[in-house]
């Protein structure tokens, strides 16, 4: 009887450590899936350069990214995670509040692409990873959960760091899908580092804008 019950209790104790090892090396499979499909973007202004990240979401190199990434930009160079550089144009940016734009890249060659979840039924405590290019340490991987949902606002809040360069970047589910487009920081003092508030525009309200101008993929 003795035996037994010290089984049971190594089992108990043994079983979580062995459930963290396993999510760790999911992580890292999601990372190495999906971060061929994310770009790093430089928009030239008339003073300098804005930084962000985009999500390839088409073979043919259609990506997606923030639009306020582009505004008031010229030439934008979109740098794929190889490190070789294309110049991309403007397909659509989706109006003044809505944040969203799409460019595309001429290639030659079939590109990696990142899925569109599904963010309908999120909660607030589910695991969540962004990938992006913060202050310009390109393909930067950070975790975090869904800290709250703001219906009225139509935003995911998350306590992933998300910095300068990641808007346009994924915010990802743990099947590696894109359930959100990371967008801003919580920066009340002028900050432009990450204090552990970040937004994002949850996928179901791109997917919308998607459909209704027929850029929606498969």
């Amino acid at each position: 009887m003795l035996k037994k019950i010290l089984l049971i209790c190594f089992l108990s104790v043994s079983m979580p450590v062995f459930a963290f090892n396993i999510g760790q090396k999911s992580i890292s499979e999601i990372y190495d899936k999906i971060s061929p499909a994310i770009v790093s973007i430089d928009s030239q202004l008339s003073d300098g350069i804005s930084c962000g990240t985009g999500c390839i979401i088409d073979e043919d190199g259609t990506i997606l990214t923030s639009a306020h990434v582009l505004d008031g930009g010229s030439d934008i160079i979109v740098t794929m995670n190889s490190g070789e550089d294309y110049k991309a144009k403007v397909i659509k940016r989706f109006g003044e509040k809505k944040d969203v734009a799409l460019i595309k890249i001429s290639v030659t060659q079939k590109l990696t692409t990142v899925k569109l979840g599904n963010s309908e039924n999120l909660k607030v405590g589910d695991s969540v990873l962004a990938i992006g290019n913060p202050f310009g340490f390109t393909g930067t991987l950070t975790k975090g959960i869904i800290s709250r949902i703001d219906y009225s606002k139509n935003r995911i809040q998350t306590d992933a760091a998300i910095n300068p360069g990641s808007s346009g970047g994924p915010l990802l589910n743990m099947k590696g899908e894109i359930i959100g487009i990371n967008q801003a920081i919580y920066n009340p003092d002028n900050n432009i580092s990450n204090i552990g508030i970040g937004f994002a525009i949850p996928v179901n309200t791109v997917r919308e804008y998607l459909v209704s101008n027929d850029f929606e993929k498969k």
